[in-house]
């Protein structure tokens, strides 16, 4: 009896085994896509951070990523010439700028986050006092050239009032030498810009807008946008860029990701991983 009760135990167990083994499909059609892509990536402990090595790699290696911002000034050098020929303008000129990733590089502050596995604000106030963020190709030059056509420069940023000194600092050691405090508008009690480009346009006629986020051009990609709403916006838009809106290449940070994480940057590594993954489009 107890030797008939042992193969029936051993059978069971293969048969429980075989089943398992024969219809695994079975327990992943009961799965959720993002269950799947969950029990997929805890099989993979990649480093969280492995997406921002490709993005800091290409701005900071990618001879791809130089020709796009020179591209860019070259471009608002051009539209630059055609504005200053409207003889309908009556009221002194300026350019506005953001100046993270559109006139300063920050790739070294991400590189070290990564290098370190620190998260953002870790050590950024670090690297603000620091002022040794380089130029972003082609801004120096395009910035002299507006100059000499005696075009105002405006920097519009949402780096905060306390880092007005270190900020001054950086961008004369990076060769923006004019800057001045009237032409440094640092983030308000909202980071929306639009009250600071308002400011602006009250005494001068903006003739080119310069940034790496569309909410640096528009109020319309002001607030928690999803990635249809920011679509949406840039096609109601889509006659301003290459024309009045110039916009520089930044894979590292922005509110394109917040738009994927439904503007919860707090989330989870491991939901944020989720997301992205959920957010691509196959064939």
């Amino acid at each position: 009896m107890k030797v008939n009760r042992f193969i029936v135990l051993c059978l069971v167990i293969a048969l429980f085994s075989a089943c398992k083994q024969k219809h695994p499909q079975e327990h992943i059609k009961t799965l959720t896509h993002t269950q799947i892509l969950t029990e997929t990536l805890s099989r993979n402990i990649a480093n969280p951070d492995e997406h921002m090595v490709m993005a800091v790699m290409y701005q900071q290696t990618a001879a791809e990523y130089r020709a796009l911002c020179y591209q860019a000034y070259n471009l608002a050098r051009f539209m630059l010439d055609r504005d200053l020929e409207n003889k309908k303008v009556n009221m002194p000129r300026c350019v506005v700028l953001d100046i993270d990733e559109t006139v300063l590089d920050n790739s070294p502050y991400e590189a070290k986050c990564i290098l370190e596995k620190l998260v953002y604000p870790d050590k950024w106030s670090e690297w603000i006092k620091k002022a040794s963020a380089k130029p972003v190709p082609g801004a120096l030059d395009f910035i002299k050239y507006a100059r000499a056509n005696g075009v105002e420069i405006y920097y519009v940023t949402n780096r905060k009032e306390e880092e007005r000194e270190s900020t001054i600092e950086n961008l004369k050691s990076a060769g923006f030498s004019t800057i001045d405090d009237d032409h440094l508008l640092m983030r308000s009690e909202t980071g929306s810009k639009e009250a600071r480009r308002a400011k602006i346009r009250e005494t001068r006629h903006i003739s080119l807008l310069f940034g790496d986020s569309m909410a640096d051009f528009s109020d319309a990609f002001d607030g928690k946008l999803t990635v249809q709403n920011r679509f949406n916006a840039v096609e109601k838009l889509k006659k301003e860029f290459g024309t009045r809106f110039i916009v520089l290449p930044n894979p590292m940070y922005g509110d394109w990701e917040g738009a994927v994480y439904d503007g919860d940057y707090k989330l989870a590594d491991s939901v944020k991983r989720i997301k992205r993954y959920n957010s691509l489009s196959g064939f």
